[in-house]
């Protein structure tokens, strides 16, 4: 006996989970189920309030900063579920109320009418890796700005390096001789020294980490393969691995192409 299916649509947030329902048919009416914890355990009430016999559900939510852990909580209770980009959820032109209700409902139609693409998700090593990298990169921005604000408090105050490069040690022994006559400035220049060096530390102390992580890593291989092309250091090779993931994924160049924004776009008439 073919089992009935049932669209569950959550429009997902810190605290709370919206909920739409809607049935398999085409003309079936789409309704709003309500609110909910956003917790594991309010969703497991929900699958066993919906599950019945011959009755299979089919979840869509849309990504965002709660992640993949309902994605994967569902996959584990052997339930269907879908993720899909907001960027590629089709909106009427004009409409202009938007609410967590309605968003709900506009999923659970959308993913029932096939007009949803779900993306990847990432395996739970391959987001681990990833969140390293990214955490590095975030440092890196830590420190391009600490240092801006390093030089500009210097440039202030008229004292300027005539060497050739900065961050060298040339640079720093000449930061040592800087002197200010009111000691709260030369305060504040040693905080700013002692923050541009301690978020280079934790630059230093991230990629070493992550190049211990990579050893243990599934996809090493490729990270290995990369840095074999001209110019593809250690860094960049670990960053692509973990952004793209499992490139089987992909059917053709095309594709990749496509996700990496490496195609061009026309608008003609």
């Amino acid at each position: 006996m073919k089992k009935k299916v049932l669209y569950i649509g959550l429009d997902v947030h810190k605290n709370t989970i919206d909920v739409a329902v809607a049935t398999g048919r085409a003309n079936g009416k789409v309704r709003s189920y309500g609110k909910i914890d956003s917790t594991l355990d309010a969703l497991d009430k929900l699958i066993k309030k919906l599950t019945g016999k011959d009755v299979e559900l089919r979840f869509v939510y849309e990504a965002g900063p709660c992640g993949y852990q309902i994605y994967r909580h569902l996959r584990s209770k052997n339930c269907s579920c879908a993720v899909v980009a907001p960027s590629m959820i089709p909106r009427r032109s004009g409409d202009r109320i938007k609410t967590d209700r309605r968003d709900a409902i506009n999923l659970v139609r959308l993913q029932r009418a096939g007009e949803l693409t779900s993306i990847y998700v990432p395996s739970v090593e391959d987001e681990a890796m990833r969140d390293l990298v990214r955490c590095r990169d975030d440092m890196r921005r830590f420190e391009r700005k600490a240092r801006q604000r390093l030089l500009a408090f210097l440039l202030r105050h008229g004292h300027r390096y005539n060497g050739n490069r900065h961050w060298t040690k040339g640079f720093y022994n000449w930061l040592a001789t800087v002197k200010f006559s009111h000691p709260a400035d030369q305060l504040a220049l040693q905080e700013y020294i002692d923050t541009a060096n301690e978020c280079s530390q934790r630059l230093k102390r991230i990629t070493e980490q992550i190049r211990v992580h990579v050893e243990q890593w599934s996809r090493a291989p490729f990270v290995k393969a990369y840095q074999a092309l001209r110019g593809v250091s250690f860094v960049v090779a670990v960053t692509v691995v973990a952004e793209i993931g499992d490139m089987n994924r992909f059917a053709n160049p095309k594709q990749l192409m496509a996700y990496l924004g490496l195609i061009p776009s026309e608008h003609s008439s």
